[in-house]
C-alpha cells in the first residue's frame, strides 16, 4: 500500500466521528433525493402504463340524454379516433350496520360489447354476466372500487343499498374492479376511500332505472394522432348541446389525473428541493473540514513535498478523503432511499389504485443521484485542495502566522466591563469573521431545514382548521339531485336535531375572458353567511352582501382579470344561458378556483326563481345519526356527508401521510443539525488543541478551558437560532410557491411547536457536541500539544 494511503486511514480512523457525521448528512441528500423522485418515478410508471393498457380517455362529457344513434356522428367529426358512450349515476349508498353517509356512482358497462375505453379490470372476483341481469330477489350484481371494498370491509355476496332514481335497490358485490378513471376516487379533489365508491353494473339494468334506453349520458373520446384537443371539445360542445351536454373537458381537467399530477408536482419538487439543501449543507462541511485539515497538517504537506511528492499526488489524497467520506454516504443513501422510497410507494398504494404498481428505482436516478453528490463534494472542496497545492514547502514548514487581536466591536462602542472569558470568545470570533459567519450560515441552515421539515404538518394543520372550523361551520351538508325551490329547507329544519339551516346554490360554468377559458363552480352562498363561510387565506371571513362575482385570485390570474372587469359565464346546467358578469373582488383561498356570489343575486340572473342545490344544517350533538337516517327517507336529495366523518377520512389518509412525510424531513434535519454543530466543535478543538494546552499549564481549569471553546459554539448557536428561523420562514415561501396548483395552495404557517423544536434539536446538538469536546479536553496531553514547532 502506498504511503499517501496509509496517511488516508490514519486520518480517516482519527476523524472518524467527524467523518461518519458528514456521511449521515450526505446519506440525507441522496436518501431524500431517490425517496421522492423514485417513487413519483414509480407512481408515473404506473399511471402511463396503466392509461396505455386501459386505454384512457382524452376527452371527457357529461350529458342529460341523447339517443344511441348520435355516437356515429361524434365518431365522424376530425380529430376523433374513438368514442365510447356510457350511463352513469350518483347515488346514496347504505351499508348494513354503518350510519356513514356514504355516495356511490353507478356505472352501466355494455356486457356484450368490448370496452374500448376506460377499461375496467376485475381485481378479484367474478366478471359480470351478460345473462345475468338482475337476481330472484331483485339485487343488481355488481363490481365495486377495490380500495373502497376494502376499507368498508365488503365481501363477495355482500349486499348494500342504494337510492336509484328515487327508489331503493340492492347491489350484489360479485368483484372488485381498478379503472383508469378512478385511480384517485374521492370528491371535492379528496380521497375519500370510506364515503365514495364506484360500483359497475349491467348498462341495461341501469338505462331502465332512469329511463335511458336507447340513450346515455356520458361520453368518453380518444383523440386521433396530432389532433387538438380544444378543436375536438368545441366540436364535441356544439354537437352535444341540444342534449345538454355543454361539460366537456380534457383530461386535464379530469379529477383522478388532476390529482395524480399533483401528486407527482410536489413530490419532485420536495425531492429535488430539499436534497439540494441538504448536499450544499454537506459540500459546505467538507470544505471546513478539508480546509482545517489542510490547516492543521502544513508541517505534513511540507515534508511530502520536500520528499518528492507533486502537487497532483497530494491534492489527489485528499481528494481521495473527500470522496470515500462522500462513497460511505452515498452507499447509506442509496439502503435508505431504497427503503424509504418502498416506505412511499406503499403509502400510495393505499389511496391510489393501479393494477400493478411496484417500487422502481431506475439505473439513471441512481447515475445522477451519485454524480450530483460527487460533483457537489468536489466543487465544494476544490479551493481547500488546491489550497495545498499552492503551499511552498518552506511556507508551510513555518507556523502560521499569529493572529492581530485587537478590541472587539462591543469594547470599541464603549462596552468595557465584560468577563475575560467572554472577551476571549468575542476576539477570537471577530479575528476570523469568513470562519465564524460559515459557521452561523451552516447552523442556520440546520435550523431552517428543521422548520422546513414541519412545515407540511403545519400548512395541513391550517387546512383544515380553515376548512373545517372557519369555512365550514355546519355539522351536515346535503345536496339535491337538481335545483330545488329553496322551501325545501323548511322541510329540513323539522328533521330531528337540526338547530339550523342555510342554503347554497352551486352552478358550474365555463368562464372566458378574451381568449382565456376556464371551468368553473359559481358558489351561491347566504349574503352573510353562518354556515358555510368565504374565508381567506388570513383567516378572515368576506361577505357577499351588496358584491358581485367574487374570485380566488388564482382563477383571476388564469383569467387574466381584476375587480372592475367583467367576465363570462356559460352555464352548464340547464337552459342554455350566457351571464355577463362584473368582478367585485378577488380573496386569497387554500383550495381550489373558486368564485362566489350572494345566491339570491345569482338567482336574480339566472332567471330560475329562489332555488338551491344543497343545504348546510348545524345539528344538536348526538343528533346526527338519526338525522342522516331521516335523509335517507328523502329521496330529492341525492346525498349527504358529515364534517366529523369527512374530517376522519382526511385524517385517515392525507394528514397522515402529511404527517410520516414531515417527520422523515425532520430526522433528517435533525442529522444536518448534528452534522454542523458537531463538526464545527470538533474542528475548532483541532485547531485551538495548543492554546487551551498553553492555557492549562498557565493555571486554567478544564471548566475555564472549555468554556472558552463552548462560549464560542454557544453564542454561534444564540445568533444562528433567529437567522435560521428567518431563513426557514423565507424556504417555506420558496417551496409553497413551488408547490402551489390550480386545487391546492399551501399556507405559509409556522405555529410555535415548530420554531420550538427547531430549536431544541440546534441546542441538543450543541450540548451533545459540547459533552463530546468536553471530554476531549479533559483529555488533553498537553506535553505533546506544546511541543514547538519553531
Amino acid at each position: 500500500m502506498k504511503a499517501l494511503d496509509v496517511k488516508l486511514l490514519r486520518d480517516l480512523r482519527l476523524m472518524w466521528s467527524q467523518a461518519l457525521t458528514i456521511a449521515l448528512v450526505v446519506a440525507s441528500g441522496v436518501g431524500g433525493f431517490l425517496t421522492s423522485l423514485s417513487a413519483v418515478d414509480s407512481l408515473a410508471w404506473a399511471r402511463d402504463g396503466y392509461y396505455a393498457e386501459g386505454r384512457f380517455a382524452d376527452v371527457f362529457a357529461g350529458l342529460k340524454r341523447a339517443p344511441d344513434g348520435l355516437q356515429e356522428s361524434l365518431r365522424a367529426l376530425p380529430g376523433v379516433a374513438e368514442v365510447q358512450t356510457g350511463v352513469e349515476a350518483m347515488v346514496r349508498v347504505t351499508i348494513p350496520g354503518s350510519p356513514d353517509p356514504v355516495i356511490g356512482q353507478l356505472i352501466g358497462l355494455d356486457l356484450r360489447v368490448p370496452q374500448r375505453l376506460n377499461r375496467v379490470t376485475v381485481s378479484a372476483g367474478q366478471p359480470l354476466q351478460a345473462e345475468g341481469g338482475v337476481a330472484q330477489d331483485g339485487a343488481i350484481p355488481a363490481l365495486v372500487s377495490e380500495a373502497f371494498a376494502q376499507v368498508r370491509g365488503l365481501r363477495f355476496g355482500d349486499t348494500v343499498g342504494v337510492l336509484v332514481n328515487g327508489r331503493q335497490r340492492q347491489l350484489r358485490i360479485v368483484g372488485t374492479a381498478l379503472s383508469p378513471e378512478f385511480i384517485f376516487a374521492g370528491l371535492w379533489g379528496m380521497p375519500d376511500q370510506r364515503g365514495y365508491g364506484v360500483f359497475w353494473i349491467d348498462r341495461e339494468v341501469l338505462q331502465a332505472a332512469y329511463d335511458l334506453r336507447g340513450a346515455f349520458n356520458q361520453v368518453r373520446v380518444r383523440l386521433a394522432p396530432g389532433a387538438s384537443e380544444p378543436t375536438v371539445i368545441a366540436a364535441l360542445q356544439q354537437r352535444l348541446a341540444p342534449y345538454g351536454g355543454r361539460d366537456v373537458h380534457g383530461r386535464a381537467d379530469q379529477a383522478s389525473h388532476v390529482m395524480l399530477g399533483n401528486e407527482i408536482k410536489s413530490q419532485r419538487v420536495i425531492g429535488t428541493v430539499l436534497p439540494a439543501i441538504f448536499l450544499g449543507v454537506a459540500a459546505f462541511l467538507l470544505n471546513v473540514v478539508v480546509s482545517r485539515l489542510v490547516g492543521t497538517q502544513r508541517e505534513q504537506i511540507a515534508a511530502l513535498k520536500a520528499l518528492g511528492y507533486p502537487d497532483a499526488a497530494i491534492a489527489l489524497h485528499y481528494l481521495k478523503l473527500v470522496l470515500l467520506i462522500v462513497a460511505l454516504g452515498l452507499l447509506l443513501g442509496l439502503a435508505l432511499g431504497q427503503w424509504l422510497g418502498g416506505r412511499l410507494t406503499a403509502l400510495y398504494a393505499e389511496f391510489l389504485r393501479f393494477p400493478h404498481f411496484e417500487h422502481r428505482v431506475a439505473t439513471g436516478l441512481l447515475a445522477l443521484a451519485a454524480g450530483v453528490t460527487a460533483a457537489t463534494a468536489v466543487l465544494g472542496t476544490l479551493g481547500a485542495i488546491l489550497a495545498t497545492v499552492r503551499l511552498a514547502p518552506a511556507e508551510a514548514m513555518r507556523p502560521p502566522a499569529p493572529g492581530r487581536y485587537r478590541p472587539t466591536l462591543l469594547e470599541r462602542l464603549g462596552v468595557r466591563r465584560l468577563a475575560p472569558a467572554l472577551r476571549m470568545v468575542l476576539r477570537n470570533m471577530e479575528r476570523r469573521p469568513l470562519r465564524t459567519l460559515l459557521s452561523i450560515g451552516g447552523i442556520a441552515a440546520a435550523v431552517a431545514i428543521t422548520i422546513m421539515g414541519n412545515f407540511l404538518r403545519d400548512a395541513i394543520d391550517e387546512v383544515v382548521d380553515t376548512q373545517f372550523t372557519l369555512s365550514l361551520r355546519g355539522d351536515v351538508t346535503v345536496w339535491m339531485n337538481d335545483a330545488v325551490d329553496d322551501a325545501a329547507r323548511l322541510e329540513l329544519a323539522r328533521l330531528p336535531g337540526v338547530l339550523g339551516v342555510e342554503s347554497t346554490h352551486f352552478v358550474p360554468v365555463n368562464f372566458s375572458h378574451g381568449a382565456r377559458h376556464e371551468r368553473g363552480l359559481i358558489r351561491g352562498y347566504a349574503p352573510r353567511a353562518e354556515l358555510y363561510r368565504v374565508i381567506d387565506a388570513e383567516r378572515r371571513q368576506l361577505l357577499l352582501e351588496d358584491r358581485g362575482l367574487v374570485l380566488t385570485d388564482r382563477l383571476a390570474d388564469k383569467l387574466g382579470v381584476r375587480p372592475g372587469d367583467s367576465v363570462r359565464a356559460e352555464v352548464l346546467v340547464g337552459r342554455p344561458r350566457t351571464l355577463e358578469l362584473q368582478v367585485s373582488a378577488t380573496v386569497s383561498e387554500m383550495m381550489g378556483l373558486n368564485a362566489y356570489m350572494d345566491r339570491r343575486q345569482l338567482n336574480r340572473l339566472l332567471g330560475d326563481g329562489d332555488v338551491s342545490t344543497g343545504f348546510v344544517l348545524s345539528v344538536q350533538r348526538g343528533s346526527e345519526a338519526a338525522l342522516l337516517a331521516a335523509t335517507q327517507r328523502m329521496p330529492r336529495i341525492a346525498g349527504a356527508f358529515s364534517k366529523a366523518t369527512m374530517l376522519r377520512n382526511m385524517q385517515e389518509i392525507s394528514a397522515r401521510n402529511v404527517r410520516i412525510m414531515s417527520t422523515v424531513l425532520t430526522a433528517f434535519a435533525a442529522v444536518i443539525a448534528v452534522g454542523v454543530v458537531y463538526n464545527n466543535a470538533r474542528i475548532a478543538l483541532a485547531e485551538r488543541g495548543w492554546e487551551l494546552a498553553s492555557l492549562r499549564v498557565l493555571g486554567f481549569t478544564r471548566a475555564e478551558v472549555s468554556a472558552l471553546l463552548l462560549g464560542e459554539l454557544a453564542l454561534s448557536i444564540a445568533v444562528a437560532l433567529p437567522l435560521g428561523m428567518l431563513l426557514g420562514y423565507a424556504l417555506m415561501h420558496g417551496v409553497a410557491q413551488a408547490l402551489q396548483s390550480d386545487q391546492f395552495m399551501f399556507p405559509v404557517v409556522v405555529r410555535a411547536r415548530t420554531y420550538a423544536w427547531a430549536a431544541l434539536a440546534v441546542v441538543a446538538a450543541g450540548v451533545a457536541s459540547a459533552l463530546v469536546v468536553r471530554r476531549r479536553i479533559d483529555r488533553l496531553d498537553m506535553v505533546a500539544v506544546l511541543k514547538t514547532r519553531d
